[in-house]
């Protein structure tokens, strides 16, 4: 039987959260079919709700709702990201753990945002027109809660305005991707190189854009940004930390599993070697000061 590679063995002893994420995915995917809650909405609350109907300035493709739409902004450019630093050094527990970390990001984040817009029901500013098409509304003489006589779909997205799905992916994927870059670029290694901190940002104001763009469109309330936010930025952050140490650490550069791996190695090799400890880890030092150079390692 030939041997596996190193790529394979880690996505084999990952199977389980490679399921998970597919789970994950069915879930979200089932939370955008079913019917949100209706909140009233009576004749007195509709002021705040008569904004123009307009299409996305971010359309729907660019950050999406469920794992099935083609998410460029915050899955795509990240991965292409990790990608590169693999090339420069060829570094698969990074390239694995850094795309199940984002991944595991952008689906938690999902399913959280969606669940909470399907139970709270909040219609969106643009709701009046969504509702009547005709600009004509009509109300509940009993209740008066507002009788909708626009298209069912139109509508169903109506009620889907707290918290923002574009910002709270966006922040998902891009606030991962600025903890990634702070370890790769040791953005925090003391000598105040701001054109580091820059590169950082960069990401963070992408998906700050995103959630203002939602706003300027009159699809969400400013609260609703708000909220996505910061279901993003808590989720994405725990994700990273589970799989990367901490930036400001002096090898925040790579990934737990890479040390754990080396760690293994080490304890195999001093069984069978009669190498001293002391020069096995200079060895091992060396070898991560040649990762953090970029040299190449599978």
């Amino acid at each position: 039987m030939a041997l596996q590679s190193p790529g394979a063995k880690l996505a084999i002893t990952h199977m389980h959260d490679w399921l998970i994420i597919l789970v994950l995915a069915g879930i979200d995917g089932l939370l955008n079919m079913i019917e949100p809650f209706h909140r009233y909405v009576g004749k007195d609350m509709m002021q705040d709700l008569m904004f123009p109907f307009r299409e996305d300035t971010i359309p729907m493709w660019g950050v999406p709702v469920s794992m099935t739409r083609n998410f460029i902004i915050s899955i795509i450019m990240p991965i292409l990201i990790f990608i590169a630093f693999y090339f420069v050094r060829r570094d698969i527990y990074d390239l694995h753990h850094a795309t199940l970390g984002l991944l595991f990001a952008s689906i938690i984040t999902g399913v959280i945002t969606d669940s909470i817009k399907d139970a709270v029901g909040r219609p969106r500013p643009n709701f009046f027109q969504r509702c009547f098409p005709d600009k004509r509304p009509v109300f509940d003489k009993e209740t008066g809660d507002v009788i909708c006589t626009g298209i069912h779909k139109v509508i169903k997205e109506g009620y889907k305005s707290f918290p923002s799905g574009h910002t709270s992916w966006s922040f998902a994927g891009l606030n991962f991707l600025s903890w990634y870059l702070s370890g790769k670029i040791r953005v925090f290694d003391r000598r105040g190189h701001v054109g580091k901190l820059s590169i950082v940002l960069l990401p963070l104001l992408t998906a700050a854009l995103v959630g203002i763009s939602r706003v300027d469109d009159y699809w969400h309330h400013w609260t609703d940004v708000f909220v996505g936010g910061l279901i993003g930025i808590i989720v994405s952050s725990t994700c990273y930390l589970l799989l990367f140490p901490f930036p400001t650490y002096p090898h925040g550069w790579a990934p737990h599993a890479f040390f754990y791996m080396l760690d293994l190695e080490e304890g195999q090799s001093s069984q069978g070697d009669s190498q001293s400890p002391s020069l096995m880890r200079i060895d091992r030092s060396l070898e991560m000061d040649q990762m953090e150079n970029g040299r190449r390692f599978m």
